[in-house]
């Protein structure tokens, strides 16, 4: 059985990320997406709602489970008998960064191959990061998001106290 990871922070998931597990799913019998908890970034969206997303967002694909890991993502795809990393590229910038992580991930488990897989041509200007500015900024980000996304992130950045909302925008997530 060929088992894939495919790891990110999905904050959140956008249809790009999408893109690429639809795209995996045709190459692997399983494919584990992978909510990685990195202490450096400050994401928007905890971890149970990261989840909680990307469950709804991959719901119509029978053979994708959804998890999270606070360490290192290599270790993980071992202990679940993953031998392939999907990494989902949107240009050159994203490739140049990929690489040199495929490079670091092959000295840690060189019997883990990563595979590179491009977000569909629509959707690869769309990141978790400009999803956000656009949602700050009162534009319609339902073509890049997932339904259920679009509502949460809508809600995320206009609930809550004024304070709160706030510290959202002055993050810089």
């Amino acid at each position: 059985m060929r088992v894939a990871v495919y790891a990110g922070t999905f904050d959140p998931v956008t249809r790009g990320h999408v893109s690429v597990i639809e795209a995996a799913v045709s190459v692997f019998d399983r494919v584990i997406v992978l909510v990685a908890v990195n202490a450096e970034k400050v994401p928007l969206f905890d971890t149970a709602e990261r989840l909680a997303m990307l469950r709804d967002a991959t719901a119509h694909l029978a053979s994708v489970e959804c998890a999270e890991t606070e360490g290192w993502v290599v270790d993980y795809a071992r202990a679940h008998g993953a031998r392939f990393l999907v990494r989902g590229v949107r240009g050159a910038t994203d490739t140049d960064y990929e690489t040199m992580l495929a490079n670091a991930n092959r000295a840690l488990a060189p019997e883990i191959t990563t595979v590179f897989i491009p977000a569909h041509a629509e959707l690869s200007q769309v990141s978790s990061t400009r999803l956000k500015e656009l949602a700050r900024a009162g534009e319609d980000v339902s073509p890049f998001c997932p339904p259920g996304v679009k509502d949460r992130l809508h809600e995320k950045l206009r609930g809550g106290t004024p304070s709160q909302r706030q510290e959202v925008l002055h993050v810089g997530v």
